[in-house]
């Protein structure tokens, strides 16, 4: 009885590759368009944007830098979401670099055992966020043409982040081990960092050219598996549009729509962006409906990142114990937090940044009919900018709560004297 839900579930999974081979082989000629659409959007996109991050964030594991930093962080991150301060290098990563940078480096985290396995669920469920590259330019300019929408999106996308990790932060509470106190205090924390880092380099033990050698290797590795997933999904995409299969995942949908008081025109992007975000964002900045429901259908799909993005995720995390199913909570949830905080943000921030734009950071006009702005700004330098900033206000943060926990630490200290 235990082998048969295995079976059929084997069985389902047999006939459905098969059916969609033969419909591959039937509709070849919009699977070829869909491969080269899918490459032209990862070589002109994806890879440029990529790939130094994961060479250095390998290279910055092998110094000790990141464990370095995760000293002086442990007082932020512990506190708020309930993980190593290793994790604000994730949740910064992930940020200037976006999907699926922060799968990697929690994957690292954990092979080197510098995470728990409930800390690095907890890491995965808020650091999984898009870069700013592609909210401004991708979507705001690219897909809407408005380039004021860009402050909407990243201010709902970003607050939504945090919601889940502070959310989150109570997942898997049983399974903590008890920690010692001298890791959130400040009292010798420039000691225990430079300690951090002379172990971290220590523990790696490899020149620096076997380094950059092994870092290039496995982030080409990781790019094209990527890349093949983004193939894999724009086929799957264009497939299902060709032979009407579409209409029957839409159907559910609609209903739910209409409940929600939603435009049944958004029902197909929603049904896109289920399987791929790019598609799936363009489908909806297009549809003939109201601009706010446009923008809450886009936070949402933009905050569940699609299949192609869990698949890989789910490649990346294979070798480790982490589990997928609270990752997948966590972007359910973060797609309703964003669709609520697009609603909040939408009227006030339009009406306060309403003439502030951005320059166009991104070209996708083989996504969008419109056509786009010139770029401006290369997407290296724009990530690396925001990489930046972000550590720079965890950075202040780390150093408001210290302040905090000084004074009170002061202030008991007074009252009991």
């Amino acid at each position: 009885m235990d082998q048969e839900p295995r079976r059929i579930a084997t069985l389902i999974t047999g006939f459905t590759m098969l059916l969609l081979t033969i419909a591959l082989i039937v509709f070849s000629e919009h699977g070829f368009h869909a491969t080269v659409d899918a490459l032209k959007l990862f070589f002109e996109v994806v890879f440029p944007s990529l790939l130094p991050f994961f060479i250095l964030s390998d290279v910055l594991l092998s110094t000790g830098m990141v464990h370095y930093l995760g000293v002086y962080f442990e007082p932020l991150m512990r506190p708020l979401f309930n993980v190593p301060g290793v994790g604000s290098f994730v949740f910064s990563m992930g940020l200037a670099a976006g999907y699926p940078m922060d799968a990697v480096l929690t994957a690292k985290f954990r092979r080197q055992n510098l995470c728990t396995k409930v800390e690095g669920e907890r890491l995965l469920a808020f650091s999984n966020s898009a870069d700013p590259l592609f909210l401004f330019g991708a979507v705001a300019v690219g897909m809407f043409g408005q380039p004021a929408l860009g402050a909407v999106l990243a201010m709902a996308h970003y607050a939504s982040v945090l919601m889940v990790g502070l959310t989150f932060r109570f997942y898997g509470r049983r399974a903590d081990h008890p920690r010692q106190e001298e890791g959130v205090v400040l009292r010798g924390i420039h000691k225990r960092a430079m300690d951090a880092l002379i172990r971290g380099r220590m523990e790696d033990g490899r020149s620096y050219g076997k380094v950059f050698n092994q870092a290039i290797g496995e982030s080409m590795g990781t790019l094209f598996m990527i890349m093949s997933f983004m193939v894999l999904f724009a086929v799957l995409l264009r497939v299902l549009t060709a032979t009407g299969l579409m209409v029957v995942l839409t159907a559910p949908l609609t209903a739910v729509f209409h409940v929600l008081g939603f435009s049944p025109q958004l029902v197909p992007a929603a049904v896109k962006g289920l399987f791929e975000i790019d598609l799936g964002s363009a489908a909806a900045a297009h549809a003939s409906a109201p601009l706010l429901q446009k923008l809450v259908i886009v936070s949402a799909i933009v905050a569940w990142s699609g299949l192609s993005v869990h698949g890989q995720v789910a490649s990346v995390l294979a070798d480790t114990d982490i589990s997928m199913k609270p990752y997948f909570m966590a972007r359910a949830l973060h797609a309703v937090y964003a669709g609520i905080m697009t609603v909040v943000f939408f009227h006030p921030v339009e009406q306060a940044l309403g003439g502030i734009t951005l320059p166009a950071f991104a070209d996708r006009d083989f996504l969008v009919i419109a056509p786009t702005a010139p770029t401006m700004v290369d997407a290296f330098h724009v990530t690396l900018l925001m990489m930046i900033l972000s550590l720079s206000a965890l950075a202040v943060a780390m150093l408001v709560m210290g302040i905090v926990r000084m004074l009170r630490l002061e202030w008991l200290g007074a009252r009991f004297r």
